[in-house]
C-alpha cells in the first residue's frame, strides 16, 4: 500500500492495459493462479511490505509463485525497504531505475466504453476464483457518481477510503472515485491499531479529512478498545462517516457515531460487492434518515428486489424477508468472468431468470428500509474478505491425513463471521490425540500457505465422521446451528445417514468451544 500503487493502476489504465491487483496477504499458489488465469506478462511489486510493524515477504512470495508462471517476461520491483531480496538478471527490474528512463509525458490511449480496465479476483462457491471483469465506461461513471452523491464530496475535500486497494472497495473508492472527482485521496498502509489504536484519529487530524470509509470488524475493534484512544483528537474536518464490507450491527454504528462523529456526522452503511463495482443501497447524507444497521434505499438506477428463495417469486410490499436480487443492468455491473462467460451466467443470471443474483439474502421493514443479512450462498465474508468454503476445504484435503473436511461460517462479536472447520482423518493417519492441538496448527498453517493467512481457520474440530444424507450430501447446516448453540433447533433430520453422528458433533463442539 503506497502511492506508487496508485500510480501503477492509473499507468495501466493511461496505456489501455488490463489491471489485476492481487492482495499482498494471498500466498505463492493463489499468486500463481490468478497469474496463469490471466495470462500477465509483467508484474509489478515491492521488495517488501509493512503492515503492524512487520516486514511482508511480497518479492520472495513472487518469485515462489513465477516458478510456474511461464508467460511473466517482466517484473517491476519497488525498493520499499531496502532489505536485500531474491532476484532474476534480465527480468527484475527497479521502479525508480526504470522511471528515470522514461519521458514525463505519456498520451493517452483512447478506449471505448466497453473496454475492460481491470480484472478482479474474488471467492466462488466452487473453489476457484473468479476473474471478475469490469469496463472502462459504466465502471468509471458509477465509481465517479457513488462518491459525489454517497458521500457529498467538494473540490476541496480530503477522501479517505481505509481499505486495501487489492480488493474491489481500494479500486473504487482509493483509486478510481475520488480521483475522477479531482478530490484528495488517502492511501493508508498497516492495521488501524498499529502503532497506537489512535493511529485512524491521528491520520485524520493530521490530514483534515472530510470523509472516512472503514469495514465493521476495524469498529467494532476500535469500539472494544475503548473510545479513550479517540478522545482529544481534532475531528471536526469530518462530515461523512462510511461503513464497507459487511452488515454493521447497531452497536457498532452508535458508537462511530457518538464517538467519531461526534453526533454531527452523516453515517452511510453501503451494500455493495465486487460484482457491483459501486455501491447498490446506501442512504444519501441529509436526504435520507438513516437506521443504525440498515442500508436504507437503493442508489440511483437500482432496483433491489426481495424473492421468496423456493418460489422465486417476488416478495412485494414491506415486512419481507428473502433473497435478494438486483433488476435490470446499471453501468458498472460486471460484464464477465474472465474466459469463462458460462460461469457468469451460471453464478449471477440462471438462480433467478431476469436478475441479478447477490447471493445475500436481506429483509425490507415497515418504512421500506433495506437490511442486508449476510451470505446465503457457499461463501463466508470473513472482515470484510470474501472467502469460498470449497477453497478452503480445497486446501485442507491437501494435507496428508485429512479425509473429508466441512467449513462452515459462523458470527463472530468482532470479525462479522468466522470460519470453522470440522475434519476428519484417514483411517491409516497415525497421531497423539492427546497432541490434536499440533495437529490442528499443522491444518491451519495448510491453509495459510495454500490460500493466505486471512483465511486461516478460527476453529478445526477433529470428528468421527460427517453428518450427510443418505446420497453422501455433506450436511452443513447442521453444523452451522450446532456452534451457533442452536443444537435443539436442527429441524428436519429425516435425511441424516448417521443419526448417531448428529450426537458426535454436538459433544465435539462442546469440548471445543
Amino acid at each position: 500500500m503506497t502511492w506508487q500503487s496508485v500510480a501503477a493502476f492509473l499507468a495501466c489504465a493511461r496505456i489501455g492495459a488490463i489491471h489485476s491487483v492481487v492482495f499482498a496477504g494471498f500466498s505463492a499458489e493463489s499468486l500463481r493462479d490468478r497469474i496463469n488465469d490471466c495470462g500477465s506478462r509483467v508484474l509489478i511489486t515491492s521488495d517488501e511490505g509493512r503492515r503492524g510493524g512487520k516486514a511482508i515477504a511480497t518479492k520472495a512470495i513472487v518469485d515462489a509463485a513465477l516458478k510456474e508462471c511461464p508467460a511473466v517476461e517482466h517484473v517491476l520491483v519497488l525498493q520499499r525497504t531496502g532489505n536485500t531480496v531474491p532476484w532474476t538478471e534480465g527480468r527484475d527490474k527497479w521502479w525508480h531505475e526504470e522511471t528515470k528512463k522514461v519521458s514525463p509525458y505519456c498520451p493517452p490511449e483512447i478506449m471505448a466504453a466497453e473496454d475492460p480496465l481491470f480484472i478482479l479476483y474474488t471467492s466462488g462457491s466452487t473453489g476457484k476464483p473468479k476473474g471478475v471483469v469490469h469496463t472502462t465506461g459504466g465502471y468509471l461513471l458509477c465509481a465517479a457518481l457513488t462518491v459525489k452523491y454517497v458521500f457529498d464530496v467538494h473540490h476541496d475535500d480530503r477522501f479517505a477510503c481505509m481499505a486495501d486497494i487489492g480488493w474491489i472497495t481500494g479500486h473504487t473508492y482509493i483509486v478510481y472515485g475520488p480521483l475522477a472527482n479531482g478530490v484528495s485521496t488517502t492511501v493508508f498502509e498497516s492495521t488501524p491499531v498499529y502503532p497506537t489504536p489512535s493511529r485512524y484519529w491521528e491520520t485524520v487530524e493530521k490530514h483534515k479529512l472530510t470523509q472516512f470509509y472503514s469495514a465493521p470488524t476495524a469498529i467494532r475493534l476500535l469500539r472494544r478498545l475503548g473510545e479513550q484512544h479517540v478522545q482529544g483528537f481534532d475531528l471536526s474536518s469530518l462530515r461523512v462517516l462510511g461503513s464497507v464490507g459487511e452488515p454493521i450491527n447497531p452497536e457498532a454504528w452508535n458508537w462511530y457515531n457518538e464517538h467519531v462523529g461526534k453526533m454531527q456526522c452523516a453515517i452511510v452503511d453501503t451494500f455493495w460487492q465486487t460484482e457491483t463495482g459501486s455501491i447498490v443501497v446506501t442512504p444519501f447524507p441529509g436526504a435520507v434518515e438513516t437506521k443504525p444497521g440498515s442500508a436504507t434505499v437503493p442508489f440511483f438506477g437500482i432496483e433491489p428486489v426481495i424473492l421468496d428463495p423456493v418460489s422465486g417469486k417476488e416478495l412485494h410490499g414491506d415486512g419481507v424477508e428473502g433473497v435478494l436480487v438486483l433488476k435490470h443492468p446499471w453501468p458498472s455491473i460486471a460484464r464477465t468472468i474472465y474466459k469463462d462467460h458460462q460461469r457468469y451466467l451460471e453464478t449471477y443470471m440462471k438462480p433467478y431468470p431476469g436478475a441479478f443474483y447477490t447471493g445475500d439474502g436481506a429483509a425490507r421493514d415497515e418504512h421500506g428500509y433495506i437490511w442486508i443479512k449476510g451470505r446465503i450462498d457457499d461463501v463466508i465474508n470473513v472482515s470484510g474478505h470474501r472467502l469460498s468454503t470449497a477453497e478452503i476445504e480445497s486446501a485442507l484435503i491437501l494435507h496428508s491425513g485429512v479425509a473429508e473436511t466441512a467449513v462452515i461460517g459462523t458470527a463472530d462479536e468482532l470479525t462479522g463471521q468466522a470460519v470453522y472447520a470440522f475434519v476428519t482423518l484417514k483411517p491409516e493417519f497415525k497421531y497423539d490425540p492427546s497432541d490434536e492441538s499440533s495437529l490442528v496448527k499443522e491444518l491451519v498453517l495448510q491453509v495459510r500457505k495454500v490460500i493466505g493467512p486471512f483465511a486461516a481457520p478460527k476453529k478445526i474440530i477433529i470428528v468421527s465422521d460427517l453428518p450427510k444424507t443418505r446420497s453422501g450430501k455433506i450436511m452443513r447446516r447442521i453444523m452451522r446451528k450446532i456452534v451457533a448453540g442452536e443444537g435443539d433447533q436442527l429441524g428436519d433430520l429425516s435425511t441424516v445417514a448417521d443419526p448417531s453422528i448428529v450426537d458426535v458433533i454436538k459433544a465435539r463442539v462442546a469440548e471445543t468451544l
